[in-house]
């Protein structure tokens, strides 16, 4: 076949020692395990506390999805004030904060309001004077 414009003439070299330039993942699998593994550990060793920030329940936003409910970026400032909780403890206390957003209908307000109550309730304060008694 003639070669046709510009082109390089090939020149293969097929006497290489292509492990050393070729990478296998036959550990794909075990790496998985041992990282699903380390993660369970780290959930049992830190186990009051929980694993993920609290996020807030919010629309999805086009008119696909709209009927959807799925989880925020984080709490209005609106609603830690309602439910009674400052920003800057709600940030060390594990809930995130997403100061841009904003309450544009009460029903969800309401709702995200309930959740961090729920959550205030169900959190443990843990002092220095409790972990010296154990």
């Amino acid at each position: 076949m003639p070669l046709k414009g510009n082109q390089a003439v090939p020149q293969p070299h097929f006497r290489k020692w292509w492990q050393k330039h070729v990478r296998t993942w036959f550990n794909q699998a075990s790496r998985k395990k041992s990282r699903r593994v380390a993660r369970q550990q780290k959930a049992a060793r830190t186990f009051p506390n929980p694993t993920g920030k609290l996020r807030p329940a919010v629309q999805a936003q086009t008119q696909r999805y709209n009927m959807k409910v799925r989880k925020g970026k984080g709490f209005s400032l609106g609603e830690l004030k309602k439910a009674g909780i400052p920003a800057k403890k709600a940030l060390s206390i594990g809930i995130s904060i997403d100061h841009r957003r904003r309450n544009h209908c009460q029903e969800s307000l309401d709702k995200n309001v309930a959740r961090l109550t729920e959550y205030k309730n169900k959190l443990m304060h843990i002092t220095k004077s409790d972990v010296a008694a154990e």
